[in-house]
């Protein structure tokens, strides 16, 4: 088998394993609104399925978008998820000789998608307490070169879950507008922060805000997402998508539906999640060894560094994997510091949480000093 085939078969056996607790993927599993799930039903009842959406998203969603964000002036372009945009804006975007700048750790897809097209990829290690665990503007301001095409920021940050202020937000945009570059701004996990400053609201003419439903809305399975960006840009963006047939009429009309009672549904959420990340805290501080330098996290998700605990981040990812939960170890984000922590999610039911920590102090105490390879992903 090809590695692209075995780790297929990986994620098969995740998905086809019954009564998994997807703690691992930032996945969203709250009960969806009723109002969310009468819209796909009634869109799959009128059988909209046989038709193609609009090639650019139904309007009302793509203002709906474009108003969740608060970006008056600015256009939307729908796509098949989150990834989908960011394929199609570095390829887009992106040639060879150009200049890709971005975090480490960051969400690494866009890397290889900038790789895919010849540009070379340059990372500022944020990693640590001598970084804060964030990305400091004059950082980024003397890594940029004249070759600096794009700027990628994920923000909040997948997978520490620190945010950037408003003052940073300044900086890195001064930062890349001084180097003439793009700025994509990833807000997949915006809703999730105690507070969030869009850098498109100071740089409207050339960052490209990555918007996503998986998270907030838990429709990573429905795959639908959106670039927002000035209208030139989007005006380009859409000459040459890599599906211009429209994305999935369904996920289309029960992302709209779930705009529609956002403000009603998702507080609700929220609090939960952030629920669970105390208890997940207060776990935490009770081991010796095991650290959650990021709390509270703007994303839904935590990271709990284990490495001063003996534990290797592969070995606990294995030990909870024989209790069908999965978490990610550090090595899925980042090569250089994925030897020191392991990724929660925390948007799940609250008995999955309780469960993780009541196995917490046992399975540390098994994952300390396993040294055998796993194969993970």
């Amino acid at each position: 088998m090809k590695s692209f085939e075995i780790r297929n078969a990986h994620f098969d056996r995740l998905v086809n394993t019954a009564g998994l607790r997807w703690m691992g993927q930032n996945t969203n599993h709250a009960t969806p609104h009723p109002a969310v799930v009468e819209a796909m039903e009634k869109s799959i009842r009128d059988e909209e399925f046989h038709i193609y959406a609009p090639p650019a998203g139904l309007e009302a969603l793509r203002q709906g978008i474009v108003a969740d964000l608060g970006l008056s002036g600015q256009a939307a372009l729908l796509s098949d998820g989150a990834v989908a945009s960011l394929y199609h804006v570095c390829h887009t975007l992106l040639g060879p000789g150009d200049e890709f700048v971005t975090t480490d750790p960051t969400w690494n897809w866009p890397m290889a998608f900038a790789r895919s097209v010849g540009a070379t990829v340059k990372q500022i290690p944020i990693y640590g307490e001598e970084h804060g665990y964030r990305l400091a503007p004059e950082r980024l301001a003397a890594a940029v070169t004249p070759r600096t095409r794009v700027v990628y920021l994920v923000d909040p940050n997948n997978p520490l879950g620190s945010a950037c202020t408003g003052t940073e937000i300044d900086g890195i945009v001064a930062a890349v507008r001084a180097a003439g570059a793009y700025l994509i701004h990833d807000c997949t996990y915006r809703h999730f922060a105690y507070d969030h400053t869009l850098a498109a609201s100071r740089y409207p003419e050339k960052t490209i805000t990555i918007y996503s439903f998986s998270k907030w809305l838990g429709f990573a399975g429905l795959r639908v997402g959106a670039v927002v960006a000035h209208p030139d840009i989007v005006e380009t963006l859409a000459g040459a998508p890599p599906n211009n047939l429209g994305s999935n009429i369904l996920s289309q009309r029960a992302a709209l539906a779930g705009l529609a009672i956002k403000d009603e549904w998702f507080p609700g959420v929220l609090a939960q999640q952030r629920a669970n990340q105390k208890l997940i805290k207060d776990a935490v501080d009770r081991i010796p060894g095991l650290v959650m330098p990021v709390y509270p996290s703007n994303g839904n998700f935590i990271v709990i560094e284990c490495d001063r605990a003996g534990v290797k981040p592969e070995a606990l990812v294995a030990a909870y994997q024989a209790h069908d939960i999965m978490i990610r170890q550090g090595a899925y984000h980042t090569p250089t510091f994925g030897d020191r922590f392991v990724k929660v999610s925390t948007s799940v039911p609250t008995a999955w949480v309780e469960e993780f920590v009541a196995l917490l102090p046992r399975l540390v105490e098994e994952a300390r000093g396993r040294n055998e390879a796993v194969k993970l992903f």
